[in-house]
């Protein structure tokens, strides 16, 4: 994959974080620190394409041409419906934004429905949404183990670094939910029952968007080189991208520690003091990284992706 693919993927992955027409300040800005933190030692210039989008220069038909390979264009829409979807369902821009994709892309419906269903049922999992009410027992918090809850949150440090190391859309994707998976836990087990909505909020706060983590991950995937042509083909393995796995075992670790302190202390952190801890931790989970660097990549070699879905649902 050349820098013209690289550079026009990027463009049509932006193009579809802004398609829902919902995105605020607050997300804008993560997407452009991102365009920014992706950009020192890359041949691409990410922080002028997050201008050419937002300030529209360049259509979504332009950036489609770019792609001659019909693997490469499957990749690039495959990798725009996890942007769609990373925030949850898509909305009506979200689907009219995918099938003009669709059509400048020249894919037909048969060859993308079933990623297409796959991506749903991963963006869907594992919480209800709907609900606004977080609610605490009535009795108080109950007794927690607190050290199962430290391996808990290793655990899916664990395996959200592995996953960032594949190089299939759904690997990255299945990230989000994961972290959303574990706060949930977490909260349930000081007796809190959460809901999608607070989760998200809750991340937000630390700086963790949903949309624009997943466009992290995957401008460190295609700038780190994880996709290949081979004889005509586009391969994947085990890709370079130790500082994206890196990134996604640290996020997961100091997502999971400050939830525990959060919700262990019966939610009274404000959010400069939750940013404050989550800075903190998130350095602790970039240097606990390298001492299970070897479990990681032992980790990615066992799984399916196929079985994906089945990793993101609550038991």
């Amino acid at each position: 994959m050349n820098n013209a693919e690289q550079k026009a993927i990027l463009t049509i992955c932006l193009m579809a974080a802004f398609a829902d027409g919902s995105k605020d300040e607050r997300e804008r800005e993560q997407i452009k620190r991102i365009s920014e933190s992706l950009a020192p030692g890359a041949e691409i210039d990410l922080p002028e394409i997050y201008q050419d989008v937002l300030l529209k220069r360049r259509t979504l038909e332009d950036a489609a041409a770019e792609l001659k390979d019909g693997e490469i264009r499957q990749l690039a829409y495959e990798m725009a419906v996890c942007v769609c979807d990373a925030d949850g369902a898509q909305n009506e821009n979200e689907t009219a934004f995918l099938a003009r994709l669709r059509a400048a892309l020249d894919l037909g419906t048969e060859s993308t429905r079933a990623f297409e269903l796959a991506a749903a049922e991963v963006a869907d999992a594992p919480l209800p949404g709907g609900a606004e009410r977080v609610g605490a027992a009535a009795d108080g918090p109950p007794a927690v183990d607190t050290a199962a809850l430290d391996k808990m949150i290793l655990n899916a440090s664990i395996l959200n670094g592995a996953l960032e190391l594949l190089p299939q859309s759904l690997a990255s994707m299945a990230i989000l939910p994961l972290q959303m998976k574990m706060v949930y836990g977490i909260g349930k087990a000081y007796g809190y029952e959460l809901d999608r909505g607070h989760i998200k909020d809750f991340a937000a706060t630390l700086g963790v968007g949903l949309t624009g983590q997943f466009i992290e991950q995957i401008g460190r995937k295609l700038i780190g080189g994880l996709f290949k042509q081979v004889g005509g083909r586009l391969l994947g393995g085990l890709g370079r991208t130790a500082v994206g796995s890196a990134f996604s075992f640290a996020t997961t670790y100091a997502l999971g520690q400050v939830a525990k302190q959060y919700y262990a202390g019966g939610r009274t952190l404000d959010a400069s003091q939750l940013k404050q801890v989550f800075a903190s931790l998130l350095e602790r989970g970039k240097s606990l990284q390298a001492r299970h660097a070897g479990e990681i990549k032992d980790k990615a070699r066992t799984i399916d992706v196929k079985q994906i879905a089945g990793l993101v649902h609550l038991p």
